[in-house]
C-alpha cells in the first residue's frame, strides 16, 4: 500500500496487481468516520472478498479536531462532542434528518476532488468506481452520490444516517439506477437505527434498489456486513468471485 495525495486530500491506496493500486481494475473509495484516524478502514481491503484486480482508496478527512489531534483522529466536518456526550448520557436521540452541517459543503468539495484525481491518476472512469464510507464518511459519500451528476458504479453506506433531507430527497430520483448497499446496527447509540431505516425508505420510495443489511450490534462493521459487501461490489463491477 502507498500514501498519495489525491486532489485536496491524502489517501491510502492499495489492492490491484501490485497491492499498491497498480493495474487497471475498478476502484472502491471508502471514507472513514468522525474522529477516526485516516487509515481506520484500510484493513477492510484484506477481508472484503473481491478479485485481486480491485483497487481501494481510503481518503483522510480534511479536518483534525483538537480533541482528536493527540491520536490522529480526523473529521469530515466538526461536531460538538460535548453536546453529543451529554445527549447520549440523557438518553436523547436527536433527529438529524433536516440538519445541513456547516462543514458539509467543503467536505463534499474535497471528496469530489479525490474522485477527480482517482479518475485521472488511476485511470479509471466513474462507471468503475464505488463510493462509500462508515458513519460520517457514509454521509459525505451519500451527499456526493446524490448531488453530483458524475457516474458511479455503486454507493456503500455503513452505519450512516439521514441528513440534509431538503437537499437529498429531490436528487434521489435521478439516481434510481445506482446500486446502493446500506448497513446499520440495531443497538447503535450514536446514529439511531430508525433514522437509518428512514434513509433506506426514502431511497426506495424514489425507486432506488437498496441492499439492506442490519445486525444486532452497535456502531460498527461486523462480519455479516463485510461478507455481504464482497458480493455487492462484484455485482457492481460485473466481476466473478
Amino acid at each position: 500500500m502507498r500514501l498519495q495525495q489525491l486532489g485536496e486530500l491524502n489517501a491510502t491506496i492499495t489492492g490491484g496487481t501490485d497491492r499498491e493500486g497498480g493495474g487497471d481494475g475498478p476502484v472502491v473509495v471508502l471514507c472513514h468516520g468522525f474522529g477516526a484516524p485516516g487509515d481506520d478502514l484500510v484493513p477492510l481491503w484484506r477481508v472484503i472478498d473481491v478479485p485481486h484486480e480491485v483497487r481501494f482508496v481510503f481518503p483522510q478527512a480534511p479536518l483534525t479536531p483538537e480533541e482528536f489531534a493527540p491520536f490522529g483522529g480526523r473529521a469530515w466536518w466538526r461536531l460538538d462532542t460535548a453536546a453529543m456526550q451529554q445527549a447520549l448520557a440523557g438518553g436523547e436521540r436527536p433527529d438529524r434528518s433536516d440538519e445541513v452541517p456547516e462543514g458539509l459543503a467543503p467536505a463534499h468539495a474535497a471528496l469530489v476532488s479525490v474522485l477527480d484525481a482517482v479518475e485521472q491518476e488511476l485511470g479509471v472512469p466513474g462507471e468503475r468506481i464505488v463510493l462509500g464510507g462508515f458513519s460520517q464518511g457514509a454521509m459525505v459519500s451519500c451527499d456526493v452520490a446524490l448531488r453530483e451528476e458524475r457516474p458511479l458504479a455503486g454507493l456503500v453506506m455503513l452505519s450512516g444516517t439521514l441528513l440534509a433531507q431538503s437537499l437529498w430527497r429531490p436528487r434521489v430520483g435521478a439516481r434510481g439506477a445506482l446500486p446502493i448497499f446500506q448497513s446499520h446496527g440495531k443497538r447503535d447509540p450514536l446514529l439511531p437505527f430508525d433514522a437509518a431505516e428512514r434513509l433506506r425508505d426514502m431511497l426506495r420510495e424514489e425507486g432506488c434498489q437498496v441492499e439492506w443489511v442490519d445486525f444486532f450490534g452497535a456502531h460498527e462493521i461486523p462480519l455479516n456486513v463485510t461478507e455481504a459487501l464482497g458480493p455487492f461490489l462484484r455485482r457492481c463491477f460485473g466481476l466473478q468471485s
